[in-house]
């Protein structure tokens, strides 16, 4: 399904589940649990709202449960407001730890407080507000797409109806810089969402890629990855040559390493959710 029927559908059962709140005096703010988890949410914005039904990326959260190893470093690139980040500081353990990657300051604000509810897990997540890509003398973008309202709204994407959210705190950082600076160990999973940016995260990474060589959980949206001057085949060109091979994120059916091929199986507008992993 393409991002703007989800979100379509979204706003629609937001107007009523803001129509039953407010019936009972209660407005879009509001901290919840969810997998014993706690979140502060506005359920205005697309990404807390999901969280609220429960719903957020259920076969992104399936897979990273199976893929992650107790007392392992994980990266979280696009945390965002740690939806995922908490989860996988949950499955790491106590011995583990997770790196959450956010260059917004809507976002990075919103995972801060999210942590905080959240002590005993918050130990164990170092977060980056930082913009990953080739190296630090890039400049980073003025504002990223980290924002997806449920009501009203202007200025939004055509087609994934995101909202960019400035980037003022944010400093510019490869990941293998990252990693050389804080991580004492290999790195073993990656959950990577970055809309369109992930080539030039990939960029900087080539250290990781070639000797932690760890498994990717990432969406693929080739119409995003053109709209960066990047492509599926470029994305692809990362994977390959390091003796990667791609899979369907809920069935785990091989998928084609070719950029033609993969392309023909996402429509524009629409996304595909993959495991990579050396074959």
């Amino acid at each position: 399904m393409k991002t703007v029927h989800k979100i379509a559908a979204a706003r629609a059962l937001y107007r009523l589940v803001h129509m039953g709140r407010s019936a009972l005096g209660r407005t879009d703010h509001t901290t919840v649990v969810r997998d014993g988890v706690s979140y502060e949410l506005d359920l205005s914005q697309g990404i807390d709202f999901a969280i609220y039904l429960d719903q957020f990326e259920r076969t992104t959260a399936r897979a990273l449960r199976r893929l992650t190893e107790p007392g392992s470093l994980v990266l979280d690139i696009g945390a965002n407001v740690g939806a995922h980040t908490l989860r996988l500081a949950s499955l790491v353990g106590p011995n583990g730890q997770v790196f959450a990657f956010e260059p917004t300051d809507f976002a990075f604000g919103k995972l801060q407080r999210n942590l905080s509810l959240n002590p005993s897990l918050a130990s164990r997540v170092l977060p980056f507000n930082c913009f990953l890509t080739e190296s630090g003398e890039t400049d980073v973008p003025g504002a990223i797409y980290s924002s997806w309202p449920l009501v009203g709204g202007t200025e939004l994407h055509a087609k994934h109806l995101g909202r960019e959210m400035r980037t003022a705190s944010a400093r510019a950082q490869s990941l293998d810089s990252a990693l050389s600076e804080h991580a004492g160990r290999k790195v073993q999973l990656v959950k990577l969402d970055v809309d369109g940016y992930e080539c030039q995260v990939l960029r900087g990474a080539s250290r990781m890629l070639r000797i932690d060589r760890p498994i990717f959980v990432m969406e693929l949206a080739p119409y995003v990855l053109e709209e960066r001057g990047s492509s599926l085949a470029e994305l692809l060109s990362f994977f390959v040559p390091h003796g990667y091979a791609l899979f369907a994120e809920e069935t785990e059916k091989r998928l084609p390493s070719r950029a033609d091929e993969l392309q023909g199986l996402i429509a524009d507008g629409e996304s595909m959710n993959v495991i990579a992993r050396i074959a």
